[in-house]
C-alpha cells in the first residue's frame, strides 16, 4: 500500500525548509508537507483516491459521511488516513473553501465558523488545534462500520507540532495523549531526534506495537514470577508468609521509586551488591534505607539525601535476614524494568506470588485492562470530561473577554474539582480497578495542566503542585487483608508513574499518605460486634454444624453496612450464582445476607447484592454518587437478576443504564482462565438514553489484549439489556398459567438405570412397576442421540409402600441416592429420599391424560419445540408445556415467539446460548387468537415438521437435532456447500424443514393479523402491546385459556380475585423551569444538558425558553454556544443560528 519516491530531502533541511512558515497557508500546504515528511521517515507515499471509497485506506482527503438524526447525509474530508492505523488532521488556519456540493446539498462534516476567528482573540487557547483534535475523534465515529476505530489521532499544526492521541481499546471513545502528557507533542526541530522519527514511523506503519500493555503485561508477568521465587524460598526458611509479604512488598516499591528516578540511579542495586559480597550487612543497610525513606534525610547507603516518603509502608519497617542466593534472587529482581510494570494486572499476578496455593497458577485470574477501562470509562471519564469541557468554555469566554486571571482561576477550579473525586471499589480485590480509575484521571489532569501552561506557563503550574488527583481519593473495601495491602502499594506504585508523566517535578512530600482508604472490610453484611464471628451453638452449647459437617456461624442483628461515600463506584465483585451462595461461603452467611437484603430473591447472582445497593445509594437523598458500573457474568439478563435491575429502572425515583454489554467474553490468557462469559453495565440516576454495545466479533482471548469489536446502539436500556421493544415489560397471562415447567431435578443419580437394570429390578414382573420406572430423557438427549435410559418415580409412595411392593427398587434406592442425600442441607430432601429432589407437583396434573407434550431444551444453540410421549419422564433442563395441541406447537415454534424467547429468556454460560425460562418466555406470551381455518393450517403445518424431524433422525443414526438445526441455518444463509454437505442436506430433508418453517412463520404472523413485513423490533413491539392488552382483558374477566378443559377447572376461581383491582396513576405536577446560572461553568452545563436531550439543532432563543427570564438571557447563551463551537463541543449547520451536539 503506498509508493515509495525521492528521499534526497535530509531530515535537518526538512525541518529548516518547513519551521516557522506563517501567513495562513498551513491548510494549502498540508498535503506537500506530510509527502516530504514520509520521504524523510522512508515511509510510503498516499495513494490516488479512488471514486469509489471502497478502496481508499491510505489516502489524503478521504471522504466519510455521517447519518443525521433528520436523515440528512452530512459528508466530510479527513486530511489524511490510514486504514487501522490512524487519523491526521491538519490545524485549519482559515475557514475551509466551501461545502462538497452534492444533490442533497450536504454540507463538510465539521465545517462552522469556528475557522472565522477574530483578530483580537487571543492565543493561549489555541481553538483550532483542540478543533482538529474533536473533529478526528468525529470523523473516526464516521468510518465505514467495517473500518475499525483507528488506535492513532495526530493533530498537525504544518511547520510546527505534531499532537499525538491513542486509544488502543477498538472502542475509539476516549483517545488520551500519548505517551503522556508530557511528551505527547513533537516539535518539527524534535525530528532532528532519531527517537521521535521512529516514534512516528511506528503510528505510521506499526501502531500495536506502541501499545504500552504489548510490553508492560510480559515485564510484569515476569516480574510477578522473580518475586515468587524470592517468596518460596523464604518461606522455606520458616518466615511466616505475612513477613515475607510485607518484606517483599517494601524491596519492590524500593526497585521501583529507584528505576522512576526517585532514588539515585543504580543505588538500591549497588546497595545489593555491596551486601552480596558482606550478606551480614544486609539487614543494617536495608533497615537505614527504609528508616530514611519514611522520614526524609542522608542515607549513607544510598549516598543522597532521600525523599520523605511516608505512609504506612515504611513504618517499624524491618529487614529479613537473607542468605547469599536470597540477595542474589532479589539482586537479579532489580535488573527487570520496573518502570514498565504494568498496575492493572500486577496486584493479582504479585497475591499469587505470594500464595503458595496459588504460584503454580501464576496469571490465571485477573481482570484484562481494556475490560477494566470500558467500565473506568463510561462511569468515571465521560462525566469528568464532560465537567472539563464545562470548564473549558468558562476559561476559554473569560479569555476573549481579556480576563486571564479569571481564565486561570477557572481551570484550577477544575483541578481542584478533579482533585476532590472519590471512587470506589466495593470488591477491589488488589486494586486494578481503583488504578485504572487513577490512572485515567491523572491523564485528564495531564490535559488540564497542558491548558494551564498555555494560559499561564510554568509559573502557574507551579502554583497548582498540590492541585493533583492522589491515591487517598480511590477507595476500596475488601475481605483479604493481603489484598488490602497489595491494592495500596498499587496505588501508590501508580501515583508515581503518572505523577512523572503528567509533572516536571517530583511528587511533593511525604510522597505517600497513610489514610486507610482501602479497608478490610466486608461490603455487604455487619453484625453486632463484628468482624468477630462466634460458632452457632444448640442449647447445650455445642457447635451446630450442616450436613456436611460444615459448622455454622451466628451473625446476630445482621444488617448492611455503610459504604465510604462516593462520586463514581466500580468494580467486579465475585462470580457465585445464586445457586451456589449457601454452599460457597462461610456456614450462616447466605441465611444472614438474604435476612439482611429482603429485597432480593435468595436465587439472585451474589453480584447483585452490590448493584442493587449502588442502585439504592444513586437515588438516596443527599448522595454525591453520580454513577455506577460493575461487570458481571452474563447471567445478569436471566430471571432473579433482571428483576433487581427491574425495581431500580421502574421506580418513582429511576435508575437509567448508560452503557449496557449485554454478552462479552473472559480472557483465555491462562488454562485456569475462569469459563465465564460477562455483561457490563453502567448507570445514573434519573430517564437517560444510553448505549448498548454487542459482540460482532472476538479474537486474541488467550492474549493479555483481547481484541473485541462491537456495533453500537442507543436508546433507552432494558432491563433485560436490550434496546427496543422492552419485553420485561409484559407480565403473566392467566390464560398460560399451570401449564409449563421444567422438568424433574433428580437430586441422585442412582434414579437413572439402563433397561437392562430396570428388568432386574423388575419392570415386566411387578404389577404397577412400569408407572414408576419410565424413559428418560434430557436437553442432551433431544439435541444429539437419545442415551436410553430410564429413571426411578416413586412421587406419591410413601417409603413402606415402596419397600413392601417393590423392594429390590427399594434396595437399589437405598444404596444409591440415600448416602447422598443424607448428606444434604435441606431436610425435606433428607426426609424424602426415595423420591426426586423436585418431583415437579404443580405440573404432574397437567400431564395426566394427555398423550403427548411439547419440550424445549432450557439452554440451546436452536430453539426447537417437539412432541415427546406421555410416557417419557423430561429432566430438569427440558422445560415441558403440558399441551398436545399442535396449534401450540406451531406457534411456539413460529417467528414470534422465538423472537420473544430469545429476548426475554437471554443467554447464559460460556457457551453464549440462548435460555429458554417458563416465567419470561412462556408465561407472559401471548397467543394469537384467530380463525378455525388458520388454526387449523397451523396445526397441519405443525404435525407435518415434528413428524418430519423424527423420521429423518429415525433414518439417519448419524444426523443429530442440533445438526439439523445447524445445516438449516445455513441454507437459510445461502452458504456455498460442499458435496458432502448436499448429501447431508438431502438427507436431512433441509429444504423441506426450511419451507414448514417459512409456511408456519407466515401462517402464524397471519393469524396475529400482521404483515409478513414487520422488522424484529416490530414484532416484539406488538407482542409487548397485545400482552398488556391481554393482562387488561383478564383483570376484567376476559381470558383466553389455552387449556380450558383442565385449566379453568383448576384455575378458574383464582383468577377473578384481586386482579380485577386497578391501581390509579397519579399524574405528575409540572416541574417549574429552572433560573439561568450567573456561572460561566454552570451555564455551559445547562446548555449542554439541553442539547444532549435533544436530537436536533436548537437556537439560542429555544434554549433560553427553557429556563426563567428567557427573554433577558438569549445572548449569554448564544455566547455559550459560541464558545462550544470554537472548542468542537457543538456543532452548527447553517452560519451559527442553530447548534447540536458534535457526534461523539
Amino acid at each position: 500500500m503506498g509508493t515509495l519516491t525521492n528521499r534526497s530531502l535530509g531530515i535537518s533541511e526538512f525541518v529548516a525548509r518547513w519551521s516557522n512558515r506563517e501567513g495562513g497557508q498551513e491548510r494549502a500546504n498540508y498535503s506537500l508537507f506530510l509527502t516530504e515528511l514520509c520521504d524523510v521517515l522512508g515511509l510510503a507515499h498516499p495513494d490516488p483516491a479512488s471514486a469509489t471509497h471502497e478502496l481508499n485506506d491510505y489516502v489524503f482527503e478521504r471522504r466519510v459521511e455521517r447519518r443525521m438524526v433528520d436523515d440528512r447525509s452530512e459528508v466530510g474530508r479527513i486530511d489524511l488516513y490510514k486504514r487501522g492505523h490512524f487519523i491526521l488532521e491538519a490545524k485549519q488556519s482559515r475557514q475551509r473553501s466551501g461545502f462538497e456540493a452534492t444533490a442533497t446539498g450536504q454540507k463538510d462534516l465539521f465545517n462552522s465558523n469556528a475557522g472565522r476567528a477574530h483578530a483580537a482573540e487571543l492565543d493561549a487557547i489555541d481553538h483550532l488545534m483542540i478543533q482538529a483534535r474533536r473533529q478526528a475523534e468525529r470523523y473516526a465515529a464516521a468510518l465505514p462500520a467495517d473500518h475499525p476505530y483507528p488506535p492513532f489521532l495526530i493533530v498537525c499544526d504544518v511547520g510546527r507540532v505534531f499532537e499525538l492521541y491513542a486509544d488502543f481499546s477498538g472502542n475509539g471513545r476516549h483517545y488520551a495523549q500519548f505517551p503522556d502528557a508530557n511528551t505527547f507533542r513533537i516539535q518539527l526541530a524534535d525530528l532532528e531526534d532519531p527517537e521521535k522519527r521512529n516514534l512516528l514511523r511506528n503510528v505510521w506503519e506499526a501502531p500495536f506495537t506502541l501499545d504500552p500493555a504489548q510490553q508492560t503485561a510480559k515485564v510484569t508477568r515476569e516480574i510477578a514470577g522473580r518475586l515468587a521465587t524470592i517468596s518460596k524460598a523464604l518461606e522455606g526458611r520458616g518466615f511466616e508468609p505475612r513477613q515475607v509479604a510485607i518484606f517483599l512488598m517494601r524491596c519492590l516499591f524500593t526497585m521501583f521509586v529507584e528505576d522512576v528516578g526517585l532514588l539515585r540511579k543504580k543505588g538500591f542495586t549497588d546497595l545489593l551488591d555491596r551486601c552480596l559480597d558482606d550478606p551480614r550487612r544486609f539487614t543494617f543497610e536495608i533497615n537505614d534505607l527504609w528508616k530514611n525513606m519514611d522520614q526524609g534525610g542522608y542515607s549513607p547507603g544510598i549516598g543522597e539525601r532521600l525523599l520523605r516518603f511516608n505512609g504506612k509502608l515504611f513504618k517499624s519497617a524491618t529487614a529479613l535476614p537473607l542468605t547469599v542466593d536470597e540477595i542474589q534472587l532479589l539482586r537479579d529482581a532489580s535488573d527487570a524494568d520496573w518502570c514498565d510494570l504494568e498496575p492493572a494486572i500486577f496486584g493479582t499476578l504479585f497475591e499469587q506470588a505470594l500464595d503458595a496455593s496459588e504460584r503454580r497458577r501464576l496469571g490465571a485470574h485477573y481482570t484484562p485492562r481494556a475490560y477494566v477501562e470500558r467500565v473506568v470509562n463510561a462511569t468515571i471519564i465521560e462525566p469528568l470530561t464532560q465537567d472539563w469541557i464545562e470548564y473549558q468554555s468558562a476559561a476559554e469566554r473569560a479569555l476573549r473577554s481579556g480576563m486571564r486571571t479569571a481564565a486561570i482561576r477557572e481551570i484550577e477550579d477544575f483541578l481542584k474539582h478533579l482533585s476532590s473525586v472519590r471512587v470506589l471499589d466495593p470488591a477491589c480485590g488488589t486494586g486494578n480497578f481503583l488504578y485504572v480509575a487513577l490512572r485515567r484521571m491523572k491523564q485528564l489532569e495531564g490535559e488540564v495542566l497542558k491548558q494551564l501552561h498555555d494560559i499561564g506557563g510554568d509559573e502557574v503550574v507551579a502554583e497548582a503542585e498540590n492541585l493533583t488527583v492522589k491515591p487517598e481519593q480511590f477507595f476500596g473495601m475488601e475481605l483479604n487483608g493481603r489484598a488490602v495491602e497489595i491494592a495500596e502499594l498499587v496505588l501508590w506504585i501508580g501515583y508515581i508513574q503518572w505523577h512523572m508523566r503528567t509533572r516536571t517535578t517530583v511528587p511533593p512530600e511525604p510522597v505517600i499518605g497513610s489514610a486507610d482508604h482501602v479497608q478490610e472490610k466486608d461490603a455487604l453484611l455487619t453484625w453486632a460486634d463484628y468482624p468477630n464471628r462466634h460458632l452457632k451453638r444448640d442449647r447445650l452449647g455445642r457447635p451446630v454444624s450442616d450436613q456436611r459437617g460444615n459448622e455454622i456461624y451466628a451473625f446476630p442483628n445482621a444488617s448492611r453496612p455503610d459504604w465510604p461515600m462516593a462520586d463514581f463506584i466500580v468494580g467486579n465483585p465475585p462470580f457465585i450464582g445464586g445457586k451456589d451462595i449457601r454452599g460457597r461461603l462461610l456456614g450462616g452467611y447466605a441465611e444472614a445476607l438474604w435476612k439482611a437484603n429482603p429485597q432480593i430473591n435468595p436465587s439472585a447472582d451474589f453480584v447483585m447484592y452490590w448493584w442493587d445497593r449502588a442502585a439504592e445509594l444513586l437515588v438516596q437523598k443527599g448522595s454525591r454518587l453520580r454513577r455506577f458500573g460493575f461487570v458481571t457474568t452474563n447471567s445478569i439478563t436471566q430471571v432473579f437478576q433482571r428483576r433487581v435491575l427491574e425495581r431500580h429502572l421502574t421506580s418513582q425515583s429511576p435508575v437509567s443504564l448508560l452503557l449496557a454489554i449485554p454478552d462479552h467474553p473472559w480472557t483465555k490468557a491462562t488454562k485456569d482462565a475462569a469459563a465465564v462469559r460477562i455483561a457490563i453495565s453502567v448507570a445514573a440516576a434519573g430517564e437517560h438514553k444510553g448505549t448498548l454495545r454487542q459482540v460482532v466479533s472476538e479474537g486474541a482471548l488467550d492474549t493479555d489484549e483481547p481484541k473485541i469489536v462491537f456495533i453500537e446502539k442507543s436508546g433507552i436500556i432494558n432491563a433485560d439489556l436490550t434496546i427496543g421493544a422492552d419485553v420485561t415489560k409484559a407480565t403473566s397471562l392467566t390464560a398460560n398459567a399451570g401449564l409449563c415447567s421444567p422438568g424433574m431435578k433428580l437430586h441422585g443419580d442412582g434414579f437413572i438405570i439402563n433397561r437392562d437394570k430396570a428388568i432386574e429390578l423388575g419392570l415386566g414382573r411387578l404389577p404397577g412397576l412400569e408407572r414408576h420406572i419410565r424413559e428418560y430423557r434430557n436437553g442432551r438427549d433431544l439435541a444429539a442421540r437419545p442415551r436410553n435410559v430410564m429413571v426411578i418415580d416413586f412421587f406419591g409412595l410413601n417409603a413402606a409402600s415402596v419397600r413392601q411392593t417393590y423392594p429390590q427398587a427399594y434396595q437399589h434406592l437405598l444404596e444409591t441416592v440415600k448416602p447422598e442425600r443424607d448428606r444434604n442441607n435441606r431436610a425435606s430432601y433428607r426426609e424424602k429420599w426415595w423420591q426426586f429432589g423436585e418431583p415437579r407437583r404443580e405440573i404432574r396434573p397437567a400431564l395426566d391424560g394427555i398423550e403427548r407434550y411439547i419440550a424445549t431444551v432450557e439452554t440451546s444453540k436452536h430453539r426447537i419445540f417437539q412432541f415427546l410421549d406421555a410416557e417419557v419422564m423430561p429432566d430438569n433442563m427440558l422445560v415441558t408445556i403440558a399441551s398436545d395441541d399442535a396449534f401450540h406447537l406451531g406457534v411456539l415454534s413460529s417467528l414470534p415467539h422465538v423472537l420473544w424467547a430469545l429476548r426475554a429468556g437471554g443467554r447464559q454460560g460460556v457457551g453464549n446460548d440462548p435460555r429458554y425460562s417458563k416465567s419470561r418466555c412462556f408465561e407472559p406470551f401471548p397467543l394469537p387468537d384467530t380463525t378455525t381455518t388458520l388454526r387449523a393450517k397451523i396445526v397441519s403445518l405443525a404435525e407435518e415438521l415434528d413428524a418430519t424431524r423424527k423420521l429423518v433422525l429415525a433414518e439417519n443414526s448419524d444426523l443429530t437435532l442440533t445438526g439439523i438445526y445447524n445445516m438449516l441455518d445455513a441454507a437459510r444463509s445461502g452458504s456455498s456447500l460442499t458435496s458432502k454437505e448436499r448429501e447431508l442436506h438431502r438427507r436431512g430433508r433441509i429444504l423441506i424443514l426450511k419451507d414448514l418453517h417459512e409456511q408456519i412463520d407466515q401462517a402464524v404472523m397471519q393469524a396475529y393479523g400482521w404483515a409478513t413485513t414487520l422488522t424484529e423490533d416490530e414484532i416484539l413491539e406488538r407482542l409487548v402491546d397485545l400482552n398488556l392488552q391481554r393482562a387488561s382483558e383478564e383483570r376484567r374477566g376476559l381470558i383466553r385459556w389455552l387449556r380450558p378443559e383442565y385449566q379453568i377447572e383448576k384455575m378458574g376461581p383464582l383468577a377473578h380475585r384481586a386482579d380485577r383491582i386497578q391501581s390509579l396513576a397519579t399524574a405528575r405536577p409540572a416541574n417549574p423551569k429552572p433560573r439561568f446560572s450567573d456561572e460561566r461553568k454552570v451555564q455551559a452545563a445547562q446548555v449542554l444538558a439541553l442539547l444532549n436531550r435533544n436530537q436536533s439543532p436548537l437556537t439560542a432563543i429555544e434554549i433560553a425558553k427553557e429556563f426563567r427570564d428567557s427573554s433577558q438571557i438569549g445572548p449569554q447563551i448564544q455566547e455559550v454556544l459560541a464558545s462550544l463551537n470554537r472548542l468542537g463541543d457543538v456543532e452548527t449547520f447553517d452560519n451559527g443560528r442553530s447548534y447540536i451536539r458534535a457526534a461523539s
